[in-house]
């Protein structure tokens, strides 16, 4: 996401400079990486989705959902999509879904 990042400008900083800026304070650390797997699911929901060549209204529409979720979902992130959604994504997007506990 850094080029991502790179292109939005705040207070005449990129995003990134922002970001980076705020790194210095322990209690953002924290809360930034305690998002990270939230930032892995959808990068790789989003990178699925690319390879398959749909567009949130065709994802919907192969879950039988609207488009309105899929849109929530990728701008707010999983962090409240159950198992199951989480699983009709993976179907609709013909991949697995794989969830696992690691040591910190």
């Amino acid at each position: 996401m850094g080029g991502f990042l790179s292109s939005f400008n705040i207070r005449g900083r990129t995003v990134k400079q922002h970001i980076a800026e705020h790194m210095k304070a322990p209690e953002f650390k924290k809360a930034w990486h305690d998002l990270d797997p939230e930032f892995a699911l959808l990068e790789s929901m989003l990178k699925a989705r690319q390879r398959k060549g749909l567009s949130q209204a065709e994802l919907a529409r192969k879950m039988g959902t609207k488009q309105s979720a899929i849109s929530r979902l990728e701008r707010s992130g999983y962090g409240k999509a159950t198992v199951e959604t989480l699983k009709k994504i993976a179907d609709a997007l013909d991949t697995k879904l794989v969830i696992k506990l690691q040591p910190k």
